[in-house]
């Protein structure tokens, strides 16, 4: 083990000088970038309980899937629209600048303060989250540098216990394969592989479902257990990051361990509270899901978004991501969305929340931020199973999330919010009568702005962007630039971009917080959308929760 950290330091200070190198003489060729293997090496690790045998990847020849993105001749790229995309990567390069030169290497940077933060891990979040993003605004310098650095950190080594299943895989996994499937950069497919091995042991419980976090301390005392009471989109969002690995790395398990959630919940679709969802929380441990709370929100979000990503994937292979997706849409269609009630009377759509008990059912009328997501995933999934009516759900909720930007008097809107549903979502006249707002800062159609807060999220711009390349209508990119101003205005800190505490005040506080998926995802969207539709291609690439781009299979 000395002689290994002997290793480990030599290949890093090696590191060091091949980032000085980049900054001072710029090479001509890209820089053979060396692997810096862990400490750890969690390959090796023996189960406790091991998987008995292991699916194989689907070897079928994919289907030819429709495609998602509008015919090449409906996209202008106009002088605008550049000037658009430059001013974003602009807003970019201020906050990636400055978490280099404040907090290289840690997990975020706080704005406000100018201190960095440990959040997850220890693992450079930001960076290797953000890492897709460089390539992807050209910055093949910066790119280069940032994966020197990664390639020298130690997935083995935290200060942390344990680690949340979940966000190290959406945001370090995802984000490693994501840079990978752009730069075929083999250094960042061997620390990807790192992570999967370390991820894959939280698994090793007795029926192979992953509890919500990885216990190094239990993992090794062989006491892992699945969750009592879970998010459901936790375990269940893990898909397209582990079918990924398996399919670069040709190792079947991880994909695999992730299909077991899925054959999980597949069991059980239809036999839930309201049927064709699953609720909010379930248990993976019994294999039960009687929650009575159903939400396409936090907790639960990912696990719909990923049922046509899966599909798109895979290249369709596999019926069974199409089949609950269908079903689940179709649910939330007809119990979680309604038509709210708005001054100008737009025909727009909102997400809530249904609650079933011994009475029957009830529609919660909050909504969220996070539900964002929808519009993009209705409108994703109703191209790839050529169901145009799901399309047309998703241009309304995409156009209510931007409808509410444009409402509250920042230009963005809150974390979660209310309205009032109105009676029919055929016609909807405005009755002020009916309007009851909790404050005199809420603007005409909310019912109350319950957390006013802005985190610097993405959802809203995701689902526009999707739509955009769906549809080929400028309309979206003007929506865009909008909400992009606003988002600039009410963030921009002297260093960086912050989250805001009240969207209602023009003249909210700041909080000391930038997440790092506002590079890897919320700018990302915003220059995407500005860029020439070829330019990722949604009929080439699928889109992970956080915004890496992989490859599918076709």
């Amino acid at each position: 083990m000395a002689l290994r950290r002997r290793s480990r330091a030599v290949l890093a200070i090696g590191a060091v000088l091949m980032i000085l190198i980049i900054l001072h003489f710029p090479a001509p060729s890209p820089v053979i970038v060396p692997f810096i293997p862990g400490t750890v090496d969690w390959s090796k690790f023996e189960h406790f309980h091991p998987a008995s045998s292991i699916k194989p990847l689907p070897t079928d020849r994919p289907r030819q899937l429709p495609p998602v993105q509008a015919d090449r001749s409906l996209f202008k790229h106009s002088e605008l629209i550049e000037q658009r995309r430059a001013a974003v990567k602009d807003e970019f390069l201020r906050s990636y600048n400055a978490y280099k030169e404040i907090a290289w290497m840690m997990d975020e940077l706080a704005p406000l303060s100018g201190t960095g933060k440990t959040t997850f891990g220890g693992w450079a979040a930001t960076l290797v989250d953000s890492l897709d993003t460089l390539w992807i605004m050209g910055m093949k310098k910066e790119f280069q540098e940032a994966t020197i650095a990664i390639s020298a950190m130690d997935f083995s080594v935290t200060k942390d216990g344990s680690i949340n299943v979940f966000e190290t895989t959406i945001r370090h996994l995802g984000g490693l394969l994501g840079a990978y499937d752009l730069s075929g950069e083999p250094t960042l497919l061997q620390k990807a592989k790192e992570v999967g091995e370390m991820l894959y042991v939280a698994f090793d419980t007795p029926n192979r479902l992953p509890g919500f976090w990885l216990n190094f301390e239990d993992a090794r005392n062989g006491r892992q257990v699945a969750g009592t009471n879970d998010p459901s989109a936790s375990p269940a969002s893990l898909t397209l990051e582990m079918t990924r690995l398996s399919q670069l790395t040709g190792d079947p398990k991880f994909y695999d361990a992730a299909d077991r959630v899925i054959r999980f919940l597949d069991r059980v679709q239809n036999d839930t509270l309201l049927s064709g969802m699953w609720p909010l929380t379930v248990n993976f441990q019994d294999e039960t899901a009687q929650g009575d709370t159903f939400s396409i929100g936090a907790l639960a979000d990912s696990l719909y978004e990923y049922l046509p990503k899966m599909h798109a994937l895979l290249g369709g292979v596999d019926p069974v991501y199409e089949r609950l997706y269908l079903t689940s849409a179709d649910v939330v269609i007809d119990n979680l969305l309604y038509r709210p009630m708005v001054p100008d009377n737009a025909d727009v759509l909102i997400a809530g929340d249904v609650r079933v008990n011994s009475q029957g059912q009830s529609l919660n009328p909050d909504s969220q931020h996070l539900s964002c997501f929808a519009g993009g995933m209705f409108g994703l999934g109703g191209r790839l199973t050529g169901n145009d009516s799901h399309v047309e759900v998703g241009k309304k909720l995409a156009h209510g999330c931007g409808w509410a930007y444009n409402a509250f008097p920042t230009g963005v809107m809150p974390e979660i919010y209310g309205m009032i549903p109105c009676e029919s979502a055929e016609s909807c006249e405005w009755d002020e009568s009916r309007w009851e707002p909790d404050g005199e800062s809420i603007p005409k159609g909310f019912s109350h702005a319950r957390d006013p807060r802005y985190l610097l999220r993405p959802e809203a711009i995701e689902s526009i962007f999707i739509m955009y390349r769906i549809t080929g209508d400028i309309g979206w990119q003007e929506l865009a630039w909008r909400m992009f101003q606003s988002i600039v205005k009410v963030s921009r800190t002297a260093l960086a971009n912050a989250a805001i505490d009240d969207v209602t005040n023009p003249d909210s506080p700041k909080i000391d917080s930038m997440e790092s998926f506002w590079l890897a995802e919320t700018l990302k969207y915003f220059y995407l959308i500005f860029s020439p539709p070829d330019l990722i291609s949604l009929d080439e690439y699928v889109f992970t929760t956080e915004a890496h781009p992989f490859i599918r299979v076709r």
